[in-house]
C-alpha cells in the first residue's frame, strides 16, 4: 500500500530521509575545489563517469587544471586531454566559452560569483554558451554553495516512478517542486541528489531492482513489470 501525505514537503522529506538512512550522508559532489566541479559540470554532460574520470586525470597530469593554464591552451590541445569524456569538441568550446565568462564576470573568483544574487548569477550562467539548467544548477549548488536543486535524469526517472512527476514537465517545473517544499539549505539539496544519484545508478535503473528499494512503499511503479 502506498503511503499518502496531506502536504508535498512530507513527502520530499520522507523521502530524503528513507534514501539518506539507506545510503548514509554521502558528502557530493566528487570533486577536490570549486574549479575542478565547474570543470565536471561540462565534461559529465552526456557521458559515463568513469569517461570523467580519465578525463579529469589527463588534465590534472598535464598540470593545466586551473582557469588561466587551459584558457592559454589552444583547442586542439584541450580537446585531445577531454577526449575520453566525449564530444571533446563541442565540450571543448563549451568549456572555453565558461572559462571566459568566468574570467570576464568574475575574474575567476568564486567568492564574486557567491556574492551574486542567485537569480542573476543563474540567468548570466544560462546566457553562456553550452551552459544550461544542470550545469549551471551544479556550478552553483557544488561551487559556491547556492541554495538550488539539481535535476537530472536520475531525478527525473525517479520522480515519475514515485508518481510525483508524469515525465513531461520541463527542467524548472521538476526544480519547482522542491524549491517551493523544502527549506533553501544548500547542504539538504546537496546530499538530497546525491541520493538521487545513487538511488538511480543501483537500484532505480531503467530496469529497476525494487526488492529492497527503501522507498518501495512510497512507490506507484514498484512491482510493475
Amino acid at each position: 500500500m502506498i503511503r499518502r501525505f496531506a502536504k508535498r514537503s512530507e513527502q520530499l522529506l520522507r523521502i530524503y530521509e528513507l534514501l539518506s538512512g539507506h545510503y548514509g550522508n554521502l558528502g557530493w559532489w566528487p570533486g577536490e575545489t570549486p574549479f575542478e566541479m565547474m570543470v565536471l559540470a561540462v565534461l559529465t554532460q552526456n557521458t559515463a563517469w568513469s569517461n570523467v574520470e580519465k578525463a579529469i586525470a589527463n588534465l590534472k597530469s598535464n598540470g593545466v587544471l586551473s582557469p588561466e593554464k587551459l584558457l592559454a591552451l589552444a583547442h586542439d590541445e584541450i580537446a585531445s586531454m577531454i577526449k575520453p569524456a566525449g564530444y571533446f569538441n563541442v565540450k571543448t568550446k563549451r568549456l572555453t566559452a565558461l572559462l571566459e565568462f568566468f574570467r570576464d564576470e568574475y575574474s575567476f573568483s568564486f567568492e564574486k560569483m557567491a556574492s551574486e544574487e542567485l537569480s542573476l548569477a543563474r540567468l548570466k550562467l544560462l546566457n553562456t554558451h553550452g551552459v544550461g539548467g544542470e550545469t549551471a544548477d551544479s556550478i552553483l549548488l557544488y561551487c559556491v554553495n547556492k541554495p538550488v536543486f539539481v535535476i537530472d535524469a536520475y531525478t527525473r526517472r525517479i520522480l515519475k516512478r514515485l508518481g510525483i512527476a508524469d515525465g513531461e514537465e520541463s527542467y524548472e517545473d521538476l526544480q519547482g517542486i522542491f524549491m517551493r517544499n523544502l527549506p533553501a539549505d544548500p547542504a539538504l539539496f546537496n546530499d538530497y541528489h546525491a541520493q538521487f544519484v545513487i538511488h538511480g545508478k543501483t537500484m532505480c535503473r531503467t530496469k529497476p531492482l525494487c526488492a529492497g528499494c527503501p522507498i518501495a512503499g512510497m512507490c506507484s511503479y514498484n512491482g510493475k513489470k
